[in-house]
């Protein structure tokens, strides 16, 4: 449910999936995708 809240910054089903996950849980994404900073989330570029 908290996936398909998200702003449509990202259309990738998975990566939301993934952005919610780590929002939910207070984790890191690590990720070379441009678009997952643009969520409220904390990014490790790799």
């Amino acid at each position: 449910m908290r996936a398909g809240r998200l702003p449509a910054h990202h259309r990738d089903p998975f990566d939301r999936i993934l952005i919610a996950q780590a929002r939910t849980e207070g984790m890191t994404v690590l990720t070379r995708d441009k678009w997952i900073p643009s969520y409220d989330v904390q990014v490790m570029p790799v």
